[in-house]
């Protein structure tokens, strides 16, 4: 159910601050058309850090609604506090999300025993499938690889993939043969998805895929189908603006691209992030030019 092409959407806003709903529909119509695999609203992309609860499960329940069940929505619901992750949970199932995607607690830096409770504390009653998000350079929270697989073989019906930003290729190995070829793994980084496929992945939740859905939709299509040739010229055609991606803080130079390949998207931002420097915007105006986009 999970592979591919997979686009950790940005919250469009308006002039205001507000959520700009008309706009986010307009992204989610656009990624399906281009042969985006499925969806995830409200993810660290999509600023979650800056929307109430109101707001985050409001984006995720327009995001459903405007797929129509034609891809996959998995909701960002994580949280430090394991009984908000747990309502996080219940209220993406309310939402209508197909599964959601779970940071470990950040901050408290739990042990990864206390790890392991968290998640064992979320599997006594998630409504969803859960897709555990390991990107200790965010959360300084590490699930090491015995960690990951000491949840998933606990509760392998509900603990059904992992997206992987640790950057540590050789997880992707250890995992697949601790867990199987069932066990879905989803890179967390652009740059790194085609080694990562190679080991054993099925595809990425993507940044760049906002900004190129079609060209990192046809990269996951060629993994998939082991045509690593066209995959490699895939992955070279796209690998700056990977980078430019992250050369500010995101997701400032996601949404400065997304104006020149979409130019009624808005930029706005909501604080403490910023609009992309000069620098950054760049570095994507020389990517798109490369990737033959602008």
């Amino acid at each position: 159910m999970f592979s591919g092409s997979i686009p950790a959407l940005v919250t469009p806003f308006d002039a205001t601050g507000a959520f700009d709903e008309r706009a986010f529909r307009d992204l989610v119509e656009w990624q399906i058309a281009e042969g985006s695999a499925g969806l995830v609203a409200c993810g660290t992309t999509g600023e979650a850090a800056t929307l109430d609860k109101r707001e985050h499960f409001e984006v995720v329940r327009v995001c459903v609604d405007q797929a129509r069940g034609r891809v996959p929505v998995i909701a960002g619901a994580g949280s430090n506090d394991t009984s908000v992750a747990s309502a996080n949970l219940r209220a993406a199932r309310d939402a209508g999300a197909d599964a959601a995607l779970m940071v470990p607690p950040y901050y408290n830096r739990p042990s990864q025993e206390g790890i392991f409770r968290h998640f064992e504390a979320l599997a006594a009653d998630s409504p969803l499938p859960i897709i555990l998000y390991n990107v200790p350079g965010r959360t300084v929270t590490d699930i090491q690889p015995a960690t990951v697989i000491r949840i998933v073989r606990a509760f392998p019906q509900l603990f059904v993939g992992i997206k992987d930003a640790s950057g540590i290729l050789t997880r992707a190995t250890q995992h697949r043969l601790a867990l199987g070829a069932d066990f879905v793994q989803l890179s967390g980084n652009d740059e790194t998805a085609l080694p990562f496929n190679v080991l054993g992945g099925v595809g990425c939740i993507s940044v760049t895929a906002n900004v190129a859905p079609r060209l990192c939709a046809e990269f996951q299509t060629a993994c998939a189908q082991a045509r690593w040739d066209a995959a490699l010229a895939l992955h070279d055609r796209l690998y700056a603006l990977h980078e430019a991606m992250f050369l500010d803080a995101s997701p400032g130079p996601v949404k400065y691209a997304m104006t020149r390949v979409r130019p009624d998207f808005p930029p706005h931002l909501r604080l403490p992030m910023t609009p992309a420097n000069e620098a950054a915007r760049s570095a994507a105006d020389a990517a798109l030019t490369a990737a033959g986009l602008a």
